[in-house]
């Protein structure tokens, strides 16, 4: 069983929601918003995924834009980077899609198709 994290307004979010269902992928879904990851959860997603913590950004948001992130992020720590995820979903990319041994950000067919279908 994978964790869906979305934010439900995010037409992304929906088209890998509905390759998801098309797909007979089982999921608990969750709202970014109501319910962002804690800096706990977001440290063993990043540690999982094993890519740069940048992927976990959204680097196309407002607030993203507006807080000057492109600049700041590459004098911050790890764990002030975690740290600031974990304040506000709209900073993360999403979806994210959570399993055991994967972690997926962004919606791309390709890839989930690689990843989750053909394993």
């Amino acid at each position: 069983m994978y964790i869906f994290i979305e934010y439900p307004k995010c037409s992304t979010c929906r088209k890998a929601k509905k390759f998801l269902d098309d797909n007979n992928i089982k999921y608990i879904d969750r709202n970014i918003v109501t319910n962002n990851p804690t800096k706990e959860e977001l440290k063993k997603f990043f540690e999982i995924s094993g890519k740069d913590i940048k992927t976990f950004f959204n680097t196309s948001g407002n607030l993203y834009k507006e807080l000057h992130l492109k600049d700041k992020l590459p004098n911050m720590t790890l764990d002030e980077k975690l740290e600031l995820l974990s304040t506000n979903g709209m900073l993360v990319k999403r979806p994210v899609l959570v399993g055991d041994d994967i972690v997926l950000t962004g919606f791309s067919e390709d890839i989930w198709k690689d990843v989750l279908l053909n394993g």
